[in-house]
């Protein structure tokens, strides 16, 4: 104990430089959006690097869980084509839910956090291959995520298991619609709030997201309705929704390019600034 006193009275000068100078960075950057946005970016750069690597062990060590879903898809594809009225003709995957190839960005899962309240996931595309912020995250079960920050080839996602997480979506079979939140509870349960008592809904419904995001194309399947329960605030239903995803276990994504994205947002600053 003595000879860490002796080192700090020593050294006291540079460790008071050095404290002092760690203060200053650090108000720099929480005051300056440029200075934040480059250590930001510095850190996904970093983290992802690392992330990937560990993720590339993870996937030769499960080699042979991964080789077992792709052959029960194999038999699944192989099973459309037998069963298919004219089996001369090459299968071919014009969209995903809507989505033509050129507006999607396939990418994969290097890192996810899910027992957090504000989870986050990293993938192993940036912004040399066209990913921005804001960019809607899903994969062929579902949503997974909004785009937060990217870096040149990484970008962080904010997870759908983020209780600041807020996604517009609405029941499949009408037009009401609400915000999807996460309690920071359960792992495969996430809760359309402000929906409207005159909606007609039971156990089982489809949730899928709704047409007033200019993030997510409308109708994206998210899960099925588990459990409803009344608000005695606001008379509004909570609806437990049962995800169709397992968020603990996702591989690749799709990065969802929204071209008329800008547009509306300038539009709707433009209507703002008239009132």
């Amino acid at each position: 104990m003595q000879q860490i006193f002796n080192f700090i009275y020593k050294n006291s000068n540079r460790l008071l430089f050095l404290l002092l100078l760690g203060i200053s960075l650090f108000l720099s950057i929480q005051s300056h959006s440029y200075h934040r946005s480059k250590i930001i970016s510095s850190a996904n750069f970093l983290s992802g690097g690392v992330y990937e690597r560990i993720n590339n062990v993870s996937e030769y060590l499960n080699l042979r869980t991964q080789n077992d879903a792709l052959a029960q898809e194999n038999a699944k594809l192989r099973s459309l084509l037998f069963n298919a009225k004219d089996t001369t003709a090459t299968p071919k995957l014009d969209s995903i839910k809507g989505l033509k190839p050129d507006d999607i960005i396939v990418s994969k899962v290097i890192h996810n956090t899910f027992n957090t309240h504000e989870n986050y996931i990293t993938l192993n595309t940036g912004s040399l291959q066209g990913v921005k912020p804001d960019m809607g995250v899903i994969n062929s079960l579902g949503i997974v995520g909004i785009i937060d920050n990217t870096s040149s080839n990484y970008s962080t996602v904010i997870s759908i298991l983020n209780v600041k997480s807020q996604i517009n979506a609405k029941l499949k079979k009408s037009n009401h619609f609400g915000s999807l939140t996460w309690n920071g509870k359960s792992t495969g349960f996430v809760q359309l709030t402000d929906v409207p008592r005159l909606a007609s809904i039971r156990k089982g419904d489809t949730i899928v997201t709704g047409g007033q995001s200019v993030i997510f194309p409308e109708n994206i399947n998210i899960g099925t309705i588990d459990k409803i329960e009344i608000d005695n605030q606001t008379h509004y239903y909570t609806i437990q929704v049962k995800l169709f995803n397992d968020m603990t276990n996702l591989g690749h994504v799709y990065i969802i390019k929204s071209k008329n994205r800008e547009e509306i947002i300038n539009l709707e600053k433009k209507e703002k600034k008239d009132e």
